[in-house]
């Protein structure tokens, strides 16, 4: 029993364990995910629905996106984006890990009339020959990565970009890094049954790394019957100077920085930023 608890304490190296597909590949915790997507009055998966409307809107815009124009959102969950900035003319890719939420999107898409590109698969292996003129990730998504998944994930963008293409992702902050604390508690049925539909425990440990500006969530699972499982989930936190340094040795130039992805003003304080990037020249 002691080295079962010591081993649910234990901090692991930073971002030595990475358990993402136990998010979008169980078939329960993709539903549950997908109930959170499309939820608009709650930012969980995705953020509410004003806020999506807006951003989209400004999106469109900002980038002048319309018929010639093309577009990949890396992260896509069920479409929300991808359906608004369709409406726009351009061609619009989206990239998910999950199946469920994928089904969905095709599903409002083949209603609507929409005819979008809908890619099921790991976004750190995608490899094709379309270039786009705009690629999202939208949600700080970029910040569940370790440090060498995103440079992977940066030389994919830069691939995929056309010459004159324009990066946009949105990162959490280190204002909001600092309001993170260590923690643990535990929880029967945990996210009223998020992990599993059978009842289990889960024992939540909250660490912070501070030299690396990381928080890790750490879910130690134990279902009435069948094995006991643990998830990690990373969170990197950005300064300006520290995302624009990845991005320059990707070979990106960050063009301008917003204090999210509807092109409100950056504020210090903020809990995330946003940025848009072009390639070097």
């Amino acid at each position: 029993m002691f080295e079962k608890i010591d081993e649910i304490n234990r901090k692991p190296e930073v971002f030595a364990v990475y358990t993402a597909e136990a998010l979008w590949t169980d078939e329960h915790r993709s539903k549950q995910m997908l109930a959170f997507h499309l939820n608009g009055s709650i930012d969980v998966s995705s953020r509410n629905i004003a806020f999506i409307d807006a951003s989209a809107a400004w999106i469109i815009d900002q980038f002048d996106l319309g018929p010639g124009k093309s577009v990949c959102d890396f992260g896509c969950g069920p479409g929300l984006y991808t359906s608004r900035l369709a409406t726009s003319g351009a061609a619009v890719t989206g990239l998910d890990f999950s199946e469920t939420s994928l089904l969905y999107a095709c599903e409002q898409a083949q209603l609507s009339g929409q005819k979008i590109n809908y890619v099921q698969g790991n976004y750190l292996e995608f490899d094709r020959k379309d270039r786009f003129d705009l690629v999202t990730m939208i949600m700080c998504d970029f910040c569940a990565l370790s440090p060498a998944q995103r440079a992977r994930l940066l030389g994919i963008f830069h691939r995929c970009l056309k010459e004159e293409g324009a990066l946009l992702l949105d990162v959490y902050s280190m204002a909001a890094f600092a309001e993170r604390e260590t923690a643990r508690f535990y929880e029967r049925n945990q996210l009223n049954h998020f992990w599993s539909a059978r009842d289990y425990f889960c024992f939540v440990n909250t660490f912070k790394y501070e030299s690396e500006a990381v928080v890790l969530d750490k879910y130690s699972i134990f279902p009435e019957t069948g094995e006991a499982e643990t998830v990690y989930n990373w969170l990197q936190y950005f300064s300006p100077e520290s995302l624009r340094d990845e991005l320059s040795a990707a070979g990106f130039l960050i063009d301008h920085m917003y204090g999210d992805v509807s092109g409100a003003a950056y504020a210090e304080q903020s809990s995330e930023f946003a940025i848009a990037a072009t390639k070097a020249r």
